[in-house]
């Protein structure tokens, strides 16, 4: 039986409101820096695919605020280029992105998870988010309106999904066993077979647009998982 439902974040729940290329674009604008969308669209697909898990295990939670900037600053750096990074207004530019990535109003929740979230509650299952994110998440889900009985991200839990620790922890804050849990993800590899390979259940949801199943109808199936 199905005891509770755990949610990514970014590509599930909720989505940067402007392309990630046209803002990153815009504020290397604002600081001296060349770039056009396009490139940087490609750019920071392949940086960020490149980047190691967004995890710090062994970091103390002091330490953990500068590692996440860091891991940032070197997803940007390989973004925008080795000419760009070594400019001098580099750093202002990555300050700016990374604030404004802080706000609530940089992201847009996905129109159907409100109605989603309400149906899950409704039949009296916990609610928890599971993301490889960073301490900024919190924030940002509060901003945004969605209420969890747990939000588990990587750099807290020192492990990234598809790692079974990450997942492991989200049930022990939800207070059931991981074959209890059911996970909601638009990753396959990280999110689908992390989960079962953890013990859980996991449902694909497919923010492409090649699906006309939405968030809602994914989680009805939820009954049928028992």
């Amino acid at each position: 039986m199905i005891r509770a439902v755990t949610f990514d974040a970014a590509g599930t729940l909720i989505a940067p409101r402007e392309p990630v290329a046209t803002t990153y674009a815009r504020i290397a604008g604002a600081h001296g820096i060349a770039a056009d969308p396009p490139t940087l669209d490609a750019g920071f697909r392949r940086a960020f695919r490149a980047a190691p898990p967004m995890a710090f295990p062994g970091a103390g939670p002091n330490e953990i605020p500068r590692l996440e900037r860091r891991w940032w600053r070197a997803v940007v750096a390989d973004t925008l280029g080795p000419i760009a990074a070594a400019q001098p207004s580099f750093d202002a530019c990555f300050d700016a992105l990374f604030a404004h990535y802080a706000c609530a109003a940089a992201w847009t929740l996905f129109a159907d998870v409100p109605p989603a979230l309400r149906g899950l509650r409704d039949r009296g299952l916990r609610i928890g988010v599971v993301s490889n994110f960073d301490g900024r998440l919190p924030g940002l889900l509060a901003g945004l309106g969605v209420a969890a009985d747990a939000v588990v991200w990587s750099t807290r839990a020192s492990a990234a999904k598809p790692a079974r620790a990450i997942f492991a922890a989200a049930a022990s804050a939800l207070g059931v066993p991981l074959d209890q849990l059911c996970h909601v993800g638009d990753d396959v590899e990280a999110d689908v077979c992390g989960a079962e390979a953890a013990g859980a259940r996991a449902i694909h949801v497919d923010r492409s647009g090649a699906s006309a199943e939405g968030l809602t109808t994914l989680v009805a199936r939820l009954g049928r998982l028992g």
